[in-house]
């Protein structure tokens, strides 16, 4: 058995760390393995047994993807497009229903469902009577715990006096709101051009409403964007006193996302100026008395997701970090991905063949991927890295019934990392230090089995 010397990160700032890292493309870690690694290994009738053989006694989560907007932003990567046709909008959410008694249908066990969550696309795009139809099916199909989080994104541009009293009558709970930044040339290039008073009247809408819990995402990285455009959008939304905030380095991956093409390459900032955009979102909400959680999202410290991260209980999916502690979650609508203990299970992405296979009577998965031992192993050792920045390699492996020396492979090729100060090691700890948050991806990309520097799938690690 190889011995693994200790080793210590010097004390460095984030800007002496080389640029090379911050340009390596790695994953998000919203699951892993990646969506990178789904395929056609898991299809509906995989899906129906692993739905079969779910234990009835653990928490549920739900994910709702509704992927239409009014006006497409260039800068989305999600899986979206325009529509103004509110009678197709419509037919969505009546599939969106089809589908969810069918899934329920096949689970003989459900748990109670903890949290549910819209995405999209503009999930507020359905008209208020077919979201509040939507939640309704939703709750006659999955027995909901009496505080179950319901969560929303909204875009400000499009919120009504009509909708926010559904939502609210709805039950949501929590919403999330699109901001990314203030300035109005930046906003132009990348096609949102959204008042600040806009958000302000949007946010003061749902609080009249009785929605109290509050987040909103900002963005770096984007469009002659700078260190004050930055300071100057977390000023504008510190002033509407939310609970959350997210802040997200703008991925320019035009070969996935056609519609960013629209954006002049020439014109986003470089590594140096996106690490600092990172570090100046980073310094103002800290200012506010903001906790840092993970390495881009931020909350008052008696948020919940704040003291989870305090007590080492946060986690991370699809949406981020969260305080969902749920091993199963079910994806509902286009492209929506499930992630239960047997693997990950991923909607047809294709509008018509997911509409053709819910009229079919079908559940509509495609994709997919098992999670081996190994995969379970590799996975608990990145989200340890990414929600706490620490992992004791050894003791994990061995909990895990392998030998400690499992990931001496990955220990030895972090030393580079730990030379140039993005994570230190002890024995086969390792741990990011402050300094180096905005690089965990990095580090934990090195524990990746399938991850390799000059994959190009994924977007920059800042």
């Amino acid at each position: 058995m190889r011995t693994i010397s200790p080793s210590r990160a010097p004390a460095l700032t984030p800007a002496a760390i080389p640029a090379a890292y911050a340009l390596e493309t790695v994953p998000r870690y919203t699951s892993y393995p990646t969506a990178a690694q789904f395929g056609p290994f898991v299809d509906e009738a995989l899906y129906r047994r692993w739905l079969a053989e779910l234990d009835g006694e653990t928490p549920l989560s739900l994910y709702v993807h509704v992927p239409y907007c009014r006006v497409l932003c260039w800068y989305c990567g999600c899986h979206t497009s325009v529509l103004n046709d509110d009678a197709r909008i419509a037919r969505y959410a009546r599939r969106l229903e089809q589908e969810a008694e069918r899934v329920a249908a096949a689970m003989p066990r459900k748990g109670p469902v903890a949290h549910l969550h819209f995405g999209g696309g503009t999930p507020t795009i359905l008209a208020p009577a077919d979201f509040v139809s939507v939640i309704e099916r939703l709750e006659a199909s999955f027995p909901f715990a009496p505080d179950a989080e319901i969560a929303v994104e909204i875009d400000p541009r499009t919120l009504t006096e009509e909708m926010a009293s559904a939502l609210a009558g709805a039950g949501v709970n929590r919403v999330s709101l699109g901001v990314q930044d203030v300035d109005p040339e930046v906003q132009r290039l990348v096609h949102r051009v959204q008042p600040t008073e806009q958000v302000a009247a949007a946010v003061a809408l749902l609080r009249a409403n009785g929605i109290h819990r509050i987040n909103v995402d900002l963005m770096y990285g984007l469009p002659k964007q700078t260190v004050a455009h930055v300071r100057a959008s977390v000023a504008a939304v510190l002033a509407m006193a939310p609970d959350r905030a997210a802040v997200f380095g703008y991925a320019h991956v035009p070969w996935f996302a056609k519609h960013q093409a629209a954006i002049d390459a020439a014109l986003l900032p470089g590594a140096a100026e996106r690490l600092a955009q990172a570090a100046a979102a980073a310094e103002a909400f800290a200012e506010a008395g903001f906790v840092e959680v993970g390495f881009d999202h931020y909350a008052r410290p008696d948020d919940p997701l704040a003291i989870a991260a305090r007590e080492g209980t946060l986690k991370r999916n699809f949406q981020g970090y969260t305080t969902d502690t749920a091993e199963t979650l079910i994806g509902f609508g286009a492209s929506a991905i499930g992630a239960l203990p047997m693997g990950y299970a991923q909607n047809e992405p294709h509008l018509g063949k997911w509409a053709q296979a819910v009229d079919d009577g079908r559940i509509p998965v495609v994709r997919g991927v098992p999670v081996t031992p190994e995969d379970a192993l590799r996975r608990a050792a990145i989200y340890a890295l990414m929600s706490r920045f620490d992992v004791d390699c050894g003791a994990l492996a061995a909990a895990h019934g392998v030998d400690e020396a499992f990931f001496d492979a990955e220990l030895e090729r972090l030393d580079p990392l730990v030379a140039d100060g993005l994570c230190a090691r002890a024995g086969r700890r390792v741990t990011v230090p402050p300094h180096a948050r905005f690089h965990v991806r990095n580090v934990a990309a090195r524990l990746d089995a399938h991850w390799a520097p000059q994959a190009s799938r994924h977007s920059r690690a800042v």
